[in-house]
């Protein structure tokens, strides 16, 4: 039995009407959708009954976020980017806005006579108050019904119900909800099952890690003061590469990515039966953008179809009846354009549509890559950098990953790497402890893993999750569906993948989740894995990701059959794990008060979902590398409605900034942590 569980119950109350995510930095997406115009998304909390309900979503391609937090009723609430059509297709699946009436709960049955284990029962104050967190397990299993009783200092007391936590099938204990406000520093508990079991415990402290380094007077801090999109990042760490040259190199990685770029499309006509898309050859920056197709009605009767290249346009003369009525169909037209020599153009009929209608005149329609960034963000392959800290760069010291931004719309974490690479060189003359960390360790920071999807979040849709590289066949491919293509780069990985079998991504090109036609079939992700087969000295790494405020490690992965996991860490490879979180999150709380809820510390598996061919998986089986993942945004306490509230991708800059400087805190105590390590 684990002691380490999903987190718990959190409202985030949405409106029941779908609208565009109010932190677009590009333009917003149009109230009403045409027909080559993406759906808006919204990011809202789904409620479903269960957590098959859940696996379900995912099976289905939902885009899930990492806040998951089941509820007291056995129901599951998760924070999903969704459209209006996503939305009302998991409705058939058992999914409901967490604002709207709740889905059914599964009945518990009566329990027996029970046992009671309390795995864990841990207090931690944080800027808002003591709080209690309490994982229990019952001989019963799901269906006991525990609640949590206890006593503390200065006569505080309280109870509060347990949830039962079920995982691909497998009962994997009882919890509470979240971590519940105990007025004063809570010293005992008492379980109790219905079914008549009960067992007492003395409540410790969490996280009770080792504390961070004192660091001396005059220390530096606070160095980012906005969002940054690749561009930013990459000059930020040039600057500091020219500034300190003795304690840094700038690596180039080898694999340049598509970059940011799209091949220019029209959709000309009426879906789905009379309608083609046209997509140029070229990218839009590289004159597809220049080419426009028009379709006009000949004025004669008895006219063949006929496509001719009139410059940048192609110009189709409908074919005519006898009448002179233009009778082309929508497959007729495509399959003309295409037989065309040097039109620069392919022409599909509307997605599975067989194209039977017939066409109308259009006129002159200019192709569009529909790319909203400005001029100065390059329409080419990206180079993604790297910067090298470190007094000694030879291979000689402990080599500490640290990397950001699989995922594009999680704009905090480039922040926490580059305010740490700021720290840690800035300081480097000033104070001790930073000096210390410089000569024992070989640090390298990726700010932007995925560029090209970072820049589309920024300037397009930014609730992009994946990068830009669209393997979507035709039939997938018309431009309204253009916010759905990617691959999840953290899903693209060789281990524990979704060809192995592994549960938690998809082979929909789609999906939120999709894995790519081929394990490391993206340049992103051979990025990472060529820094791990280059520089073998590297044993810790630190995948940043946003947002919901947790700290997890391998396995990463299960089949949902059995729901086998990849192998677990031996015992005393988890308790360093373990122990080593607990110092990180020492140093994260420090900053302001925020602690990383027990429950959300652990194995990957344990404390949220499987995520087949994730990053840290193949760190750790293949190179040894403790591969650890930040989910920075941790769950903020509202006093006045009593609930924990999540922050989101992209929250004010206010709480953005204050993120990115508690886990540059947190970062830089993992390199602490690897200062001190010793190879066993």
């Amino acid at each position: 039995m684990r002691g380490l569980r999903a987190s718990a119950v959190v409202l985030l109350m949405v409106s029941t009407a779908l609208t565009a995510v109010s932190t677009n930095a590009g333009p917003a997406a149009p109230a009403v959708a045409g027909p080559a115009d993406p759906e808006p998304a919204s990011l809202v909390t789904l409620s479903v009954p269960d957590r098959a309900a859940m696996e379900r979503l995912t099976a289905a391609g939902a885009d899930l976020t990492e806040r998951v937090r089941p509820q007291p009723d056995g129901s599951v609430q998760v924070d999903a980017v969704v459209t209006p059509g996503q939305l009302a297709a998991y409705r058939s699946l058992g999914a409901s806005l967490a604002s709207e009436a709740p889905p059914q709960a599964r009945a518990k049955a009566t329990a027996a006579k029970d046992r009671i284990v309390i795995e864990r029962a841990v207090w931690f104050k944080s800027r808002d108050g003591y709080f209690l967190s309490v994982e229990a397990s019952s001989s019963a299993g799901e269906p006991a019904t525990l609640t949590v009783a206890w006593k503390g200092r200065r006569g505080s007391k309280g109870q509060a119900p347990m949830v039962a936590y079920v995982d691909a099938g497998a009962y994997l204990g009882h919890q509470l909800s979240t971590p519940v406000p105990a007025g004063d520093r809570p010293q005992w508990v008492t379980v109790t099952s219905a079914g008549g079991g009960q067992a007492d415990a003395r409540v410790k402290e969490w996280p009770d890690g080792e504390r961070p380094d004192r660091t001396g007077r005059g220390y530096q801090k606070d160095f980012v003061t906005q969002y940054m999109p690749p561009a930013q990042l990459n000059e930020r760490i040039k600057a500091l590469h020219e500034r300190y040259p003795e304690l840094t190199e700038l690596i180039t990685l080898p694999y340049p990515t598509n970059g940011y770029r799209r091949h220019a499309q029209a959709l000309i006509g009426t879906p789905p039966a009379a309608a083609i898309v046209v997509t140029s050859d070229a990218y839009g920056s590289e004159g597809g953008n220049d080419l426009a197709v028009e379709l006009a009605d000949p004025g004669a009767p008895g006219r063949a179809l006929q496509v001719a290249v009139e410059g940048k346009t192609i110009a189709v003369s409908l074919a005519t009846d006898g009448s002179g009525a233009p009778v082309s169909t929508a497959a007729e037209v495509a399959a003309a354009i295409n037989a065309t020599a040097g039109t620069g153009v392919k022409a599909t009929t509307y997605r599975t549509d067989a194209g039977g209608g017939v066409m109308a005149p259009a006129p002159r329609t200019e192709l569009s890559d529909f790319l909203s960034a400005p001029a100065s963000v390059p329409r080419a392959p990206a180079q993604v950098l790297a910067l090298r800290i470190g007094a000694h760069r030879d291979g000689s010291r402990t080599g500490v990953l640290a990397y950001a931004q699989e995922h594009a719309r999680e704009w905090v974490t480039p922040l926490v790497v580059v305010e740490a690479a700021e720290r840690l060189l800035r300081n480097h003359s000033r104070d001790k402890a930073t000096r210390r960390l410089l000569e024992r360790t070989d640090v390298f920071i990726v700010p932007t893993v995925n560029p090209d999807g970072a820049n589309y979040s920024f300037y397009d849709f930014n609730s992009q999750r994946k990068n830009m590289t669209n393997h979507c066949p035709p039939q997938q491919s018309d431009p309204a569906l253009r916010n759905t293509w990617g691959v999840d780069v953290n899903r693209n990985y060789a281990v524990g993948s979704l060809s192995d079998g592994y549960f938690g991504a998809s082979a929909n090109c789609q999906s939120g989740t999709y894995a790519g036609p081929a394990e490391h079939s993206e340049p992103e992700s051979r990025n990472v894995m060529w820094l791990a087969d280059t520089y073998d000295n590297i044993r810790f790494a630190m995948n940043v990701h946003s947002y919901g405020g947790y700290f997890m490690w391998p396995p990463g992965a299960y089949k949902l059959d059995g729901r086998v996991t990849l192998p677990r860490p031996s015992a005393e490879e988890e308790a360093y794990f373990l122990r080593s979180a607990r110092t990180i999150e020492e140093a994260i709380a420090a900053e302001r008060g925020t602690v990383t809820w027990p429950q959300q510390t652990g194995p990957v598996t344990d404390v949220l979902y499987s995520a087949s061919g994730n990053s840290a998986d193949e760190l750790w089986y293949e190179h040894g590398v403790y591969g650890w993942d930040f989910e920075v945004g941790s769950d903020v306490w509202n006093a006045e409605t009593g609930r924990w509230e999540g922050v989101g991708f992209q929250p004010p800059f206010e709480e953005g900034h204050a993120e990115a400087m508690e886990f540059a805190s947190g970062l830089i105590s993992l390199i602490g942590v690897a200062a001190d390590y010793r190879e066993r």
